[in-house]
């Protein structure tokens, strides 16, 4: 068995120094049948590593049910199997661009403090999840080598002995590999997030030596490590596509190395944040305090490996940098994953109301005396309907949904009044009493870094008549996680609706010569796609994102069903399946 330690100056492999030369992918972004492939990608370009996140709420919906936790273990299994090392950072908050930062739902508004409530969840968690890695630690045989306490906690708080707690917790489960922390270069973000005996390392895009110069004021003895190099970027719905130049993200990445540094790319393989759940972020500055920003569907992250698993430009200039810090030869790229042989229509010839989807998916129908949450309801990603009556006789008010997060289409007397966010949450027309009133509020992603994470989602403040609370207000609540196949299947799905409408949409794609794919979306407004029960996640006008990537592995050859959950009003034409282009670019902008 090998030994991996933290000398003074370097990682020891066995006594013998070691640079790390690892990147990050996330196994639960990435298709199970896939992990191979884009592994194998990564060994091409150079790297010995592998880092990944584990999202707690992907594993835990609800306090102690446990959804697929092994998944972790399969994909360890697969690192070992590539001939990587591997780097696990469970939080148990990831941060990632993913939603609420990795922590469920149902924790919304705990602190991550010392907090007993809440640390008490994350033991609970901790135990199960830490089965599958700690028999697969480097010392039994295993790939992984460094185990991540927290995440940028220097970024949200400076509680020592929560820090310190979540340490000893790992040490008890049986994690005996070095602990690691990972933090911004700045001083109060190192005071705040590292503690004594745990590596610290850095998160930066640029420039290494002033970042390390940081870390060496805090840790004047240890490795030098950049756990997050940020060599792309992430973009947001209703923004512009974010592009990092290879040749500034190869020299960076240069100037790590020259400073004797191990290094993790993030991302070296984004992937796509399937199954709606994509995170947000606030814009408003440092303080993180302004309006929301929604992350797309696409994680491609201008990764040096594109969200198809292909070599971008940045992939080859990193492989020639690489290459002059590996043992040998670097291998060569494993076999490209097949493409989608030819295009083809969807014929969507089925169509159910979103109300009647709603009465059939949906969670319990009842009266509250305020408008609940989200988290209240039990949603986690999804949509709640929320409708109440304005009474009357009375003359025409402003009509207010106070605290709204994030996005409503509301109707009165069941005509379309509005589509309202949480900067612009009341109608443009004043309503008279007696009228009635439904909001269907979409949650488009929980807030995943800054002090506005952890925030509620739903029409949080109450429904405002002038000034009036609206009381008496029936609530509603439609889980993503609620359409699969046995569900779906009881919808009342009629023939479609001649313009059109809000609903869910049932049809086939034939298919011929199944691989990697994207979907095109002309005319649909805004909503959730599912292939062969599979959710490819949100696809959304407003782009820059203009179609949803459809893994090889979901595909079938011959009829696949589709489904599409359309929450606005369209003016739909056939989604179309399309072949990829031929080169690695953008994907579906």
């Amino acid at each position: 068995m090998s030994e991996f330690t933290v000398g003074d100056t370097d990682f020891l492999l066995d006594g013998r120094p070691v640079r790390l030369l690892s990147g990050a992918l996330h196994y639960f972004r990435v298709h199970e049948g896939q992990w191979g492939h884009r592994l194998g990608m990564l060994r091409a370009m150079g790297l010995n590593c592998v880092e990944t996140y584990v999202p707690w709420n992907l594993h835990e919906p609800r306090p102690g049910e446990y959804r697929d936790v092994q998944a972790l273990g399969r994909f360890l299994d697969a690192v070992r199997e590539a001939g990587l090392w591997a780097i696990v950072r469970p939080g148990p908050y990831i941060c990632a661009e993913w939603e609420n930062g990795g922590l469920p739902h149902w924790l919304t508004g705990k602190p991550r403090t010392r907090d007993e409530e809440y640390v008490g969840h994350v033991e609970r968690w901790f135990h199960q999840m830490l089965h599958e890695i700690v028999p697969r630690q480097i010392d039994r045989g295993g790939p992984v080598l460094m185990v991540q306490v927290e995440n940028e906690y220097g970024s949200y708080g400076s509680d020592q002995v929560y820090l310190r707690r979540l340490a000893d917790v790992l040490r008890a489960e049986g994690v005996s590999v070095p602990l690691v922390t990972s933090d911004g270069p700045e001083d109060h973000m190192l005071t705040g997030g590292s503690i004594p005996g745990v590596l610290a390392t850095v998160n930066f895009g640029s420039p290494a030596r002033a970042a390390f110069e940081v870390l060496r004021r805090h840790r004047p003895e240890g490795p030098l490590m950049c756990m997050e190099f940020w060599c792309g970027w992430f973009d947001h719905w209703g923004g512009e596509h974010v592009v990092r130049d290879a040749g500034d993200a190869a020299q960076a990445l240069r100037e790590i190395l020259e400073c004797g540094a191990s290094v993790n790319l993030y991302m070296a393989h984004g992937g796509t944040n399937f199954a709606g759940w994509a995170g947000a972020n606030r814009g408003g500055g440092a303080l993180h305090e302004g309006p929301l920003e929604p992350d797309v569907t696409s994680y491609d992250y201008d990764a040096p490996i594109d969200e198809l698993g292909r070599p971008t430009e940045k992939f080859w200039r990193f492989r020639e940098i690489l290459g002059a810090y590996a043992d040998g030869p670097l291998p060569e790229l494993p076999p490209a994953p097949a493409p989608l042989g030819a295009g083809a229509a969807v014929d969507l010839g089925e169509w159910a109301a979103l109300d009647a989807v709603l009465e059939t998916l949906g969670g319990r129908d009842a009266e509250y005396p305020v408008t609940p949450t989200f988290e209240e309801l039990d949603v986690d990603r999804g949509l709640v309907k929320y409708e109440v009556t304005v009474p009357g006789p009375r003359g025409p008010c402003p009509l207010l949904l106070r605290g709204l997060r994030d996005l409503a289409v509301v109707y009165v007397d069941g005509v379309a009044a509005g589509v309202l966010t949480e900067d612009d949450p009341g109608l443009k027309e004043p309503v008279a009493g007696h009228a009635r009133v439904e909001a269907w509020v979409e949650s488009l992603g929980r807030v995943n870094y800054g002090p506005r994470s952890g925030e509620p989602k739903g029409i949080t403040g109450g429904m405002l008549h002038e000034r009036q609370y609206l009381h008496g207000v029936r609530a509603r609540g439609l889980r993503l996680d609620a359409f699969d196949a046995g569900g779906v299947g009881r919808v009342p799905f009629g023939g479609l609706s001649a313009e059109g409408g809000r609903g869910l949409y049932r049809g086939t794609v034939q298919v011929r010569g199944a691989g990697d794919a994207f979907l095109e979306l002309p005319g649909w407004t805004r909503g959730f796609v599912w292939v062969n029960g599979f959710c490819l996640g949100r696809y959304w006008s407003v782009g820059p994102q203009r179609s949803l990537y459809v893994p090889g592995p979901v595909l079938r050859e011959g009829a696949n069903e589709v489904w599409l959950l359309e929450l606005q009003e369209p003016s739909p034409t056939a989604p179309v399946l399309r072949r990829p282009d031929a080169t690695a670019s953008a994907p579906g902008r």
